[in-house]
This record gives C-alpha cells, structure tokens and sequence, in this order.
C-alpha cells in the first residue's frame, strides 16, 4: 500500500497506510437521511491525495494513491466493511467448498456506470489480465493464491489453465492452489477487482483520462481528472447500494505541501488533512496534541530503507549490517515525526508478530554497527569508510522523507564515518527508479493489503518480484514460504512465517525504521469515515451531520 505500495508514503506519517467542511465545495444539498445529519447540509467532501496516481487501472495500480481512489470508485467481491472485516459486496453469496479450495460467487444485480450489467467475464477478464506477463502488472503476485496462476505469470503455464472459471454471467467459480484463509480479504483488493471487459477490449487506454469509456462500479464514479491537480468523484447512482452512500462528490486535490494542506483544512477549503491521503507539517505536529485536534492510529504499516543488494557496497551483507544498526529511531519519532510511531527492528508489524515490539536488534547500536562496518570492509577489500563508493540515499519528494534522510545522513556520518549524498524525486518518477534498481539507499513504506504477516514477506520472495527492488532471494526464505501456503496448522503456519522473517533480517536487504501510525486533523461534522487498521480509506458510509 506497493503493499501497499503506501501514497500514502509520499507523506509523512503515512499512511501507508484519511475534511472543511469546507461546507462543501458545492452547493447542492445531500440527502442526510435519518441519523446522517440535517438535510440542507452540503454532502461534499474535499480531501488532498498529495500526489498524481500513478495508475486508476486496476491491473496496473501499485500505491495506496491509486488505491484509494480505486476503493471509491470500484467494488470487489468482497468490500471491507467499516470493522475491518470482509463483507460481500459485489458477490451476494459466496460458497467454499469443504476442502477450503474451491470459491463460487454468485453476483448481485449490478451495473457499470455506463449501464452494462456486472458479469462474471468482467471478473475473469480482469483478473487474467493482471495474471498476463505481457501486460507487466507489478502485483500480479497477488493473484498467485488462485490455481495455475503464478504458472501462467511467470511463463510456464496457460491463462486457459488458471481456476477462473465463469460458470454464467453471474457465477464465478475459483479455484485456489492451497486453503486461503484470508482469501476473502484479498477480493477485496484493487488487483481483484473487475473492469468493464467490453470497454478494455474496445479501448485498451480506458483508464487514462476521466471520461465515458472509465466505467466503474463502486459508490462513486470519476467525473474529472485534471492531470497533477484534481480528481473529483460523484456519487454512483447506478451502484447496488446507492442508500447507503451520503455524499454527493469528492474532491482530491493533488497538493505536495503539508503546511499548505492544514492551512486549507484551517480556512474551509479542505475537510480532513493528514494520513491515510495527505500529511501533516512535522514543526505543528505538538501544537495539534495541545489542542486535542490529532487523531492517532496505529495500524499494520513499516517505513523502511531499501539497499540495492546487487551492487557495492550494499551487496554486502555486513554493510547493510552496519547502516541498518547506526539508525536511532527513537530519535527520528521523538524530534521528527512525534506521531507515536513505534520503532522498527524487524519488518512484520507487531499487531501480527506480537515479539516485534522488541524486533531483532537493538536500536542503535552504534558498537555493533562499527563492528559489521569494519568487517564489511575487509570483506570488500577497502582499507576504511572513506574507499567506499559513493552512498547515495534517495527519497521521494516529501518534507518528512527529507527531514528523516537529513537526521539518518547525519547519524551515518557521525557513527560510521560515511559521507552521504541526498537525491529526491517526485513520486511516479521516483517509483519507476526504484523499480530498476537505479539506486543504492531508497525509501519506501508498506502498508498491509490484508491481515496476514505473508504479506509483508512475500514481496520478497522473488529478486524479480513485482515489489521486491532490492535484488535480493533466498532459497531458504523461498522455501518457507511454500511450505507456509500448505500448512493448514495455523500455529505451525505462523512459526514458519516468522523463521522466514528471522531469514529476511539475518540477510538485511531492508532497513527498518518505523512502524507507522495514521495522524490527521478533521472537520468535526464530519463522520462515518472508515480508516482501516491496514491504513486505507474508504468514503462509502462518510457524511456530514
């Protein structure tokens, strides 16, 4: 939330991985039905997403700015509703089988925003699409849970053999490689989610621009798309569950500047700022407690720094040893994020592995960290830190990345003697590096797509996968993943789960730094706003009183 992923992590308190009243921005009147405020107040929510997505294409979004205008404007299977558990949404009724492999949904009566009736072909033809390697779909992983699928994705197997199968239009029937226990969860996911098939096939650039061929079919639709300035949504009124929904538009701002973001919450022109879409300024996050406007919330999120591990000197285990151990997180959320983040010693939230609390190491440890630096010098054959090859440590365009690289390229200095150089990027652009390996030391953070510490390991089991970008793979670690999928004991399961984790950090491809938590300030009319403990956001049951 590529994770995821989240932009969530184009922010700072990220997420990860979400208003003025602003009495509106519009001056039609919602509904604000019994219970859900007033009649004449204005259903018009405005909120700032921070950034231009990357993609609105369902097979092809890979951030959580993508995901959450995806989570308004198009609906699963299944929808995670505002507990945190999966309901069914676009699917009335689901049957398991009772060997747990074998899915069949049945969909309810709905439509397009074009008027075409949802079909179980707009299932499979999206998810097969993401599963064609032709169409490079980074998460296509995602899908690898459904038999045949990870075959056909990586070349050795056939779409035609993959268990989608569309029984009739409004029966699916899937097929899953091993017992899925959190299947559920996961079709609710952008990258499970279905697209027009009629529309893709006669325009494969549907999901370009706003406009009559972007059909969607969740509780809003896409009415406009100003490219790096704004998306507005309006309420669906073809969609199943029109009641429910109260607000009659959103709009995204796309603006890279938290001071900016609280001003406009301040003066009206916004309804909420801060995590799981925008961010919050660093120097007014203390001013906010005192006034008792910050909500706090933790959630199922890691900030961390990626080493490219194919090349000097980060292809050296002791190297990312000795950087990873010379960080003082404590520091970093105490005089930088003051959102009451957690520090990070290990890479699988502790909400899911409760002894990452304490995580793998201790937080730094400048002796150890001076210890695996000299041995990874001698190992590379350099006499001291100064024959090292230029670090570089790159970030996208954020004001909090840049305050934690600027701390963490001072605490590299001081404790290890290593001069850094800073590189930022704006986000699609920074993405597209990382993805390339066209860096040495790179931020990014994870968000969970669903509750399960696979999650945040899989990304890794595969140096060319989707959201891996380190360049590092582990037969080992690969190994206990698969075992992982077959284990039906589920304490048996989670101890394999966290021996690959304990795999994962004894190679250290990826620093940890925090565990995130959600900030933000909101309008106080406002409600019903669903904000997950994954970090994403969700507007369908959001209203004004």
């Amino acid at each position: 939330m590529n994770k995821r992923l989240s932009i969530f992590f184009s922010m700072l308190l990220v997420l990860s991985m979400f208003l003025a009243a602003c009495s509106g921005g519009g001056d039609d009147a919602g509904s604000g039905s019994d219970g859900d405020g007033g009649k004449d107040v204005p259903q018009d929510l405005a909120v700032n997403i921070n950034s231009e997505p990357p993609s609105l294409h369902p097979g092809l979004a890979k951030d959580a700015t993508s995901g959450t205008v995806l989570r308004q404007t198009f609906e699963g299977l299944t929808r995670i509703n505002p507990d945190g558990k999966p309901e069914p949404a676009a699917a009335e009724k689901i049957e398991v089988s009772e060997d747990q492999k074998v899915y069949t949904y049945t969909l309810r009566d709905a439509q397009w925003t074009n008027g075409d009736p949802v079909t179980a072909e707009d299932f499979a033809y999206a998810w097969k699409w993401a599963i064609d390697p032709a169409n490079q779909s980074e998460y296509a992983y995602q899908l690898y849970y459904i038999a045949g699928a990870e075959a056909a994705n990586t070349g050795g197997g056939s779409l035609d053999d993959v268990g989608i199968e569309v029984v009739d239009e409004k029966t699916l029937k899937v097929t899953l490689a091993n017992p899925t226990p959190f299947f559920d969860e996961l079709t609710a996911f952008y990258t499970y989610l279905p697209i027009n098939s009629k529309v893709a096939q006669a325009n494969p650039d549907w999901a370009n621009d706003a406009g009559d061929d972007y059909t969607s079919n969740g509780p809003f639709k896409m009415t406009e798309w100003s490219h790096s300035d704004k998306i507005v949504l309006e309420k669906n009124d073809t969609y199943w569950d029109k009641d429910t929904v109260k607000l009659n538009s959103i709009e995204m701002i796309m603006v890279n500047d938290p001071n900016t973001e609280l001003s406009m919450l301040d003066n009206g022109e916004l309804d909420w700022a801060g995590a799981p879409t925008g961010a919050l300024p660093t120097d007014a996050m203390q001013a906010l407690k005192d006034e008792d406007r910050l909500v706090t919330q933790p959630i199922a999120g890691v900030y961390n720094y990626k080493f490219n591990t194919t090349a000097e000197p980060f292809n050296n285990v002791n190297i990312r040893k000795a950087f990873t151990y010379a960080i003082n997180r404590q520091e970093l959320i105490d005089n930088i994020l003051q959102g009451e983040q957690l520090p990070a010693m290990a890479i699988v939230p502790p909400s899911m592995f409760a002894e990452n609390e304490e995580g793998y190491f201790a937080d730094n440890d400048v002796e150890k960290a001076k210890e695996f630096l000299q041995k990874g010098l001698e190992e590379l054959g350099y006499k001291d830190a100064s024959e090292l090859p230029a670090v570089t440590l790159s970030y996208n365009t954020s004001e909090a990345h840049q305050k934690i690289a600027q701390a963490i390229q001072d605490m590299w200095k001081q404790n290890l003697g290593v001069e850094v150089t800073l590189d930022n990027s704006e986000w699609a652009v920074y993405l597209d590096k990382v993805h390339a390996l066209d860096y040495q030391v790179a931020r990014m953070g994870w968000l969970g797509d669903f509750n399960d510490a696979i999650n945040f390991l899989e990304l890794y089991r595969d140096a060319d996968g989707g959201n891996n970008d380190t360049g590092w793979e582990s037969k080992e670690f690969q190994d206990l993943l698969a075992q992982s999928a077959t284990e039906a004991d589920a304490e048996a399961r989670q101890q394999l789960l966290k021996d690959a984790e304990a795999i994962f950090m004894e190679d250290m491809p990826v620093a940890p730094i925090y565990f995130y938590t959600n900030n933000w300030v909101q309008d106080e009319s406002l409600k019903g706003v669903a904000v997950s403990g994954l970090g994403d956001v969700q507007y369908k049951w959001a209203y004004f009183e």
